[in-house]
């Protein structure tokens, strides 16, 4: 919270939660809740239990961020087949009907109150059931979705999205899908901008790399081009004979290393350099990028931030622990505010760990997490 200058993802399923996220980013800024009202740096999801209903630990989120002045995606979450008919204009309507009366209730709450116009429609394999992402169902939902927003004059929320169980072409095709539906439609937020495979349920450090790639070319193909007497390069065009070459032109040496969008990813050696190099796929140079990142652990980091905060971080019970008879009879398990947040990171991502990591992988941070979480009561659960 401290060392970002990014918003912070509140989890608003409930007031509790809400409010600890509120107050540990008004801590990092030095703030009390009155002053982050006033200036906001948390933003959540609420997502719409299609069709046509929101739960209690929802609205209970909603009111809490809403009242203390923080961002709310209203995101009805419509399969179409399952939550929503299976035509894209009818869960179009279903969605809007359902995003507006969630945004209607922000501003009842607290006008004024941030909010976005989330859109997150797909639809379902009929024959299994399974939820599909990037299909042309899915990008033509994206953008309607986008027109309206635009007609409320709201911020638009939309994802980037696939169903792949693997880093590989199906992926790469569903996320592409995906993002030029968020390019399309204007979305002002790309939620699950990186990262995920099988509808989220797996994080995938090699598809954080490849979305990263797709996002920065949709950037760059989505930029306004230049037209002036420089990018025209009139005098390099006569400074050519028929038949000639531009290599050696001034006008190409002065922006040798700048002309071009350089890929993260992407591999331009002809075959024979490209085999001679060890004949690595996409997935595999991936794989490659991110382990040569630096390692940087958040223990250290979490440590600095909380002997710098302006108050301590007070042990709190976790009510939810003990329903439906998760916990032994008795026990109560008490967490700090920053063991929520690596729970909450466990709950998302341990299945990942088991599913993409290597032997040869030093242990992360949040294995470590999960490795001493075998060993507390009632946490197995994650």
């Amino acid at each position: 919270l401290r060392y970002t200058d990014r918003t912070f993802h509140a989890s608003a399923i409930g007031e509790e939660r809400a409010l600890d996220a509120i107050d540990m980013t008004a801590i990092a800024r030095g703030m009390t809740r009155e002053e982050l009202k006033q200036d906001p740096a948390l933003a959540t999801v609420i997502s719409v239990n299609s069709p046509r209903k929101v739960d209690g630990a929802m609205t209970d989120g909603l009111r809490a961020m809403a009242e203390w002045g923080q961002a709310v995606s209203i995101t009805p979450f419509c399969l179409m087949g399952a939550m929503a008919p299976i035509s894209v204009p009818a869960a179009v309507a279903q969605s809007n009907a359902e995003a507006l009366i969630c945004i209607v209730l922000t501003q009842l709450i607290n006008p004024g109150a941030p909010v976005l116009y989330g859109s997150y429609i797909s639809n379902v394999d009929l024959q299994s059931g399974a939820p599909a992402f990037g299909t042309p169902e899915h990008v033509q939902a994206t953008m309607i979705a986008g027109q309206l927003a635009r007609k409320y004059n709201l911020p638009y929320r939309a994802s980037n999205a696939c169903a792949s169980n693997a880093c590989d072409a199906q992926a790469a095709y569903e996320s592409m899908n995906a993002l030029w539906a968020c390019a399309l439609g204007g979305a002002h937020l790309i939620y699950h901008g990186a990262g995920w495979l099988e509808g989220g349920l797996q994080a995938s450090y090699e598809k954080i790399i490849m979305d990263v790639e797709m996002a920065q070319e949709m950037v760059e193909t989505c930029s306004p081009v230049a037209v002036n007497a420089e990018t025209l390069a009139l005098e390099a065009v006569g400074g050519v004979a028929p038949g000639g070459h531009y290599f050696g032109e001034a006008h190409t040496l002065a922006k040798f290393d700048s002309a071009f969008y350089k890929p993260l990813v992407s591999d331009w050696t002809n075959y024979e350099n490209w085999l001679d190099a060890g004949g690595k796929n996409a997935t595999q140079r991936c794989t490659e990028i991110w382990q040569q990142k630096p390692a940087r652990s958040p223990a250290g980091l979490y440590g600095q931030a909380q002997g710098r905060a302006q108050r301590p971080l007070h042990l709190r019970p976790c009510p939810s622990d003990n329903k439906k008879g998760r916990l032994p009879h008795g026990m109560r398990p008490f967490c700090s505010a920053q063991e929520r947040l690596s729970r909450i990171s466990l709950r998302s991502t341990h299945r990942s760990w088991s599913t993409q990591c290597s032997d040869s992988w030093p242990e992360s941070y949040v294995q470590q997490w999960w490795n001493r979480s075998e060993q507390r009561p009632g946490w197995n659960r994650w």
